[in-house]
């Protein structure tokens, strides 16, 4: 019986599967292997700013009248010296004056940063 385990073992100890993992995989070391950021053009930008907001809606963080509304600007700005995405949203139908306006950041690579009211 144990030689039986030990050849298995050595089958798979030696098989070509092990040799192939990681090969040409970036696994958060560091290494790009040549994989680089794409930034995100304006209409993507607005798309996922648009998502992030739908999602607010869903988790209950804003008003449902949101989902519904369009962004209004899309723009780069720079913050900290780092440009970033504002999509602004404009939404009349919010009673307060100060939570009319939203605004949602992304990385130029369309990651999400933050969102407010205040534009900062």
């Amino acid at each position: 019986m144990q030689t039986k385990i030990w050849i298995l073992f050595f089958m798979l100890l030696f098989s070509p599967v092990g040799a192939m993992a990681g090969s040409g995989h970036d696994h958060g070391h560091g290494h790009s292997h040549g994989h680089e950021a794409v930034e995100v053009t304006k209409t993507q930008a607005e798309q996922i700013a648009s998502d992030r907001v739908a999602m607010y809606v869903d988790q209950g963080k804003i008003d449902a009248s949101w989902k519904s509304v369009a962004p209004s600007s899309a723009e780069t700005k720079v913050y900290n010296g780092h440009p970033e995405w504002v999509v602004t949203f404009n939404n009349g139908s919010v009673s307060d004056p100060a939570k009319q306006t939203l605004y949602v950041f992304l990385t130029l690579t369309g990651d999400h940063v933050a969102a407010n009211y205040t534009g900062n």
